[in-house]
């Protein structure tokens, strides 16, 4: 039997890091095959009561342990009108069918939840995760008065904060990455590549990635070459494209997408979208709030000049739609990476349906 703890609830806002994180916890199987037959993936929202049921509990087949992944507890689990910190529509648990019987009430469906937990065999390796936003003091000191990280605590469970780097420390984490790859950034290369990225660690990574393969791990990664195969090359298409997004210019819209899509992969292209609609987002906020360039720049994490635009950007757009668009890009993530519908595809269903 493993040693090793059981039950661990993995939380923050660098979602890059909780999948890297996840993909760890199949050491415990002995290749592939095992890890398949051995691991289940459930999302609160719409696992049933025995899909729950019978991953948690069914033993383990020809390996020591089973590995559950559960995601967004807070989604069904958290009480009427969640704070900062629970993340997920508390309301996404109601009429999206399920465990929870109508007559139940949240609390009761939490105390359930929180029961089961007790009784999950030590044959089965339990990770929970939960994505949160950790934009400010207020996010990170309700992040940590989250009922499942107070729950996980006092029951002495494994709790695990993996919250982006800030601004200022996304230098040390590329070149920490680089090395993780087996490459190295010089000189000026990893602050230069920050520049382009800001806190996305996930982007960061695919850029390390891109610039190791263009030196072929030969050399280390120069400022020079950061500069060559800058993200920020592809950057005026996507601002001038959220631009037409937001003036309803369907045909702009559409033909600067395509033309994101012809230089660079749908996912890389991908990233770069869902990333300007995030920085929109943050800077509707800023604006509804009274703040300006300064305050942007703190809240978005990023360089003056991309505050500025996402700035100007949200203008353009309300914040209820906003959180409507940012919902659809995340509906469209999930459906491209399950293989319901190509990326390219949803990208342009996305556009019509935003300018129609």
């Amino acid at each position: 039997m493993s040693t090793d703890p059981n039950i661990l609830f993995l939380y923050g806002n660098d979602e890059y890091a909780i999948a890297r994180r996840l993909r760890e916890f199949t050491s415990i199987f002995a290749d592939a095959s095992e890890a398949e037959m051995n691991t289940a993936h459930l999302d609160a929202r719409s696992m049933t009561e025995s899909d729950w049921g019978n991953a948690v509990n069914v033993l383990p087949f020809m390996a020591k342990q089973r590995l559950v992944i559960l995601a967004s507890p807070s989604a069904r689990f958290a009480k009427p009108g969640p704070k900062a910190g629970e993340t997920e529509d508390a309301q996404a648990a109601q009429g999206q069918g399920g465990i929870k019987p109508d007559a139940e009430s949240q609390a009761e469906a939490r105390r359930r939840f929180l029961g089961s937990l007790e009784r999950v065999p030590e044959t089965t390796r339990l990770v929970i995760t939960e994505n949160m936003e950790l934009r400010t003091k207020k996010d990170r000191e309700a992040a940590e008065r989250h009922w499942l990280v107070t729950w996980m605590r006092k029951n002495h469970h494994v709790v695990e904060l993996l919250a982006q780097p800030l601004v200022g420390m996304m230098p040390g984490w590329i070149a920490k990455e680089a090395r993780a790859q087996g490459g190295e950034l010089v000189g000026a290369a990893a602050s230069r590549l920050a520049d382009m990225v800001g806190t996305d660690t996930r982007q960061a990574a695919q850029e390390v990635t891109k610039l190791l393969t263009y030196v072929n791990w030969s050399r280390p990664v120069t400022a020079e070459d950061v500069e060559a195969l800058s993200p920020l090359t592809a950057a005026p298409d996507v601002f001038d494209m959220v631009d037409a997004l937001a003036a309803g210019k369907s045909r702009q819209a559409q033909r600067l997408l395509h033309r994101l899509l012809e230089n660079q992969d749908a996912f890389s292209s991908w990233g770069m979208i869902i990333r300007q609609f995030r920085l929109v987002l943050l800077a509707r906020e800023v604006r509804d709030g009274g703040g300006g360039e300064a305050e942007a720049v703190k809240a978005l994490g990023a360089q003056p000049f991309v505050a500025r635009k996402a700035l100007d950007q949200a203008r353009g757009f309300t914040m209820p739609r906003l959180e409507m668009i940012y919902h659809r890009l995340l509906e469209i993530d999930e459906g491209a990476k399950t293989g319901r519908m190509p990326l390219d595809v949803a990208l342009d269903v996305l556009v019509a349906e935003l300018t129609g």
